[in-house]
């Protein structure tokens, strides 16, 4: 039996990389969709919809996702555990993913062509809605002041996983599209059972349902941590939309793709130094450090004339994005109380998801270039900085 929140001192490692397992197929399940989902819409004659189905899920899980957390939230409080909205998502997931195997093979008459690209769209909304309570149920298998190392287990998982997409492109490309779903369904559902097999049914102790959770946070606490998952998600997004491009026109001989995978590798190894090192300075300090530090990059790297320093670039962006994953579930988890950890990890995803529909739309209709994403992510971190500097004053009460 896991001890409860208040009386545990030590990391839950098996329970981490449980986690951890879980992610790692998300992660694989979201190669699959972003590799195939282009081409099953242009062989269904629906090429347009591309581009607005990386946009419209993005949109409506800004307001769905802190729901959902908050009722995971409700859920731990009643029965003592979030497993359940987590076990059904990727039940879900998976069934949609094996249904579209069946689908994508089959020459489907005009008139229900429409249900693969809905189909589709509900499997993306799916995947960003249950992330929240998987997230918050780090809380559970770490104590506050050591959230940073074991974050540090999942930032490695997705740096390493991600990174491998170009190789993994070629592999789906060989197995076709009907095999390749039904190979991510059956993933999905091994990262659940591993989870759940790892993870005891009752790891916290609920709240009497006739009681009000105790520590209520401030209104502006709860926007503050939406502003910075936006903020945060801004950069992020502009960076890995926008200068992988800016490096490779300065460095043509290196592939689009393989600077991508080398920013998220350095992320993935850097993460295993940083976990502790956050844990010392604090979730707050290095939140702004590693955005700090990628901003500055980005106007760098635009006055950069120099194409041999593009494996300088890859190796500080990646730096700067492992700090940054490193310390911003910690930095959410920490602004509220545990018993409210799924609406922590809620708003910021939120706030994060609005940023990548913002920053696709961007995209899409080639409104901002290299130059514009540095501005604007230079807005986003004054913005952020001055938000973490509030809630730092809140006091929960």
């Amino acid at each position: 039996m896991v001890k409860s929140y208040d009386a545990r001192t030590e990391i839950l490692w098996q329970q981490v990389w449980g986690l951890a397992a879980l992610l790692a197929a998300v992660i694989f399940s979201w190669i699959v969709y972003s590799f195939y989902q282009p081409k099953i819409l242009h062989k269904l004659e629906f090429a347009e919809l591309a581009s607005w189905l990386g946009i419209i899920p993005w949109l409506l899980a800004t307001v769905i996702e802190p729901i959902i957390g908050k009722f995971s939230d409700r859920l731990q409080q009643f029965v003592g555990n979030r497993l359940p909205i987590i076990s059904i998502g990727v039940t879900l997931a998976g069934l949609i993913l094996a249904i579209i195997s069946l689908l994508v093979e089959q020459d489907l008459p005009e008139k229900i062509r429409w249900f693969v690209p809905v189909l589709m769209t509900f499997w993306l909304i799916v995947i960003i809605i249950f992330r929240s309570p998987a997230i918050a149920l780090l809380i559970q298998f770490a104590p506050i002041s050591e959230l940073p190392q074991a974050n540090a287990v999942l930032v490695f998982v997705f740096g390493f996983v991600a990174a491998l997409e170009p190789l993994l492109r070629i592999f789906l490309n060989n197995l076709g599209a009907s095999i390749t779903f039904l190979l991510a369904a059956i993933t999905l559902m091994m990262g659940a059972y591993i989870l759940r097999s790892l993870v005891p049914l009752h790891t916290w102790k609920p709240y009497p349902v006739n009681e009000e959770a105790p520590n209520k946070a401030p209104t502006l606490l709860l926007i503050l941590l939406f502003v910075v998952g936006l903020g945060t998600g801004l950069e992020v997004n502009l960076l890995m939309s926008i200068f992988p491009q800016e490096l490779q026109s300065q460095f043509p001989a290196v592939r689009l793709e393989f600077i991508t995978s080398g920013i998220l590798i350095v992320c993935a190894i850097a993460a295993v130094i940083f976990g502790e090192w956050t844990a010392q300075i604090g979730a707050n300090k290095a939140l702004l450090l590693g955005l700090g530090s990628l901003t500055g990059l980005m106007g760098l790297a635009l006055l950069n004339d120099i194409d041999t320093f593009i494996v300088g670039y890859i190796f500080a962006f990646g730096v700067s994005f492992s700090l940054i994953f490193v310390s911003m579930i910690p930095f959410c988890l920490g602004k509220l109380a545990p018993h409210q950890a799924g609406l922590a990890t809620g708003l910021f995803f939120g706030g994060a998801a609005g940023a990548m529909a913002l920053v696709s739309l961007l995209v899409k209709q080639a409104i901002i270039g290299s130059l514009g994403a540095f501005l604007l992510s230079e807005v986003a971190f004054f913005v952020v900085a001055g938000c973490v500097a509030i809630a730092k004053k809140i006091q929960i009460s």
